[in-house]
């Protein structure tokens, strides 16, 4: 049975993760898919195309990507290079202390450029991405023409 995991499954935004592909063959050969959805409905997708170790599991943080949205070893590559699906869109989080970003990670057979709703992943989980730290406060500034927010620790 094959299994995709991120761990950990909820952390800071700026703070790495590993993500690890158990179950599938030797020498295999798969696509990951990192996908999110932003608070405007805009749809953002990294893919790196992998082939499996002896023991049928693709790290990408030890697994070189054969390309996709990148090549080579790149442990937060599937975060980094998350592109829009409309161009000329930006990955910005408005409400940076109500919500996560949750970043889909799928793993698909084979090599695919893209990925239709007939293509069923061989094994999916889910990601929490946050941008504050539990028990932060935040504080409005508004002085002159200067707008911004402090953050401050508990």
């Amino acid at each position: 049975m094959v299994e995709v995991t991120v761990t950990p499954q909820s952390s800071l935004a700026d703070r790495p993760v590993q993500v690890r592909v158990r179950g599938l063959s030797p020498s295999q050969l798969v696509t990951l898919r990192a996908s999110l959805t932003d608070e405007h409905g805009e749809c953002f997708q990294a893919r790196a195309f992998f082939r499996a170790d002896g023991a049928g599991e693709v790290d990408p943080g030890h697994h070189a990507a054969l390309g996709g949205s990148y090549a080579g070893v790149w442990p937060m590559g599937l975060f980094w290079f998350l592109q829009p699906d409309t161009l000329f869109r930006r990955l910005v989080k408005r409400d940076v202390a109500g919500s996560p970003f949750l970043v889909r990670l799928e793993v698909f057979d084979g090599l695919r450029l893209l990925t239709g709703p007939q293509d069923q992943p061989l094994a999916s989980c889910e990601a929490e991405r946050w941008y504050v730290a539990p028990g932060m406060q935040r504080v409005p500034i508004r002085e002159g023409r200067v707008r911004g927010a402090l953050f401050l620790p508990p």
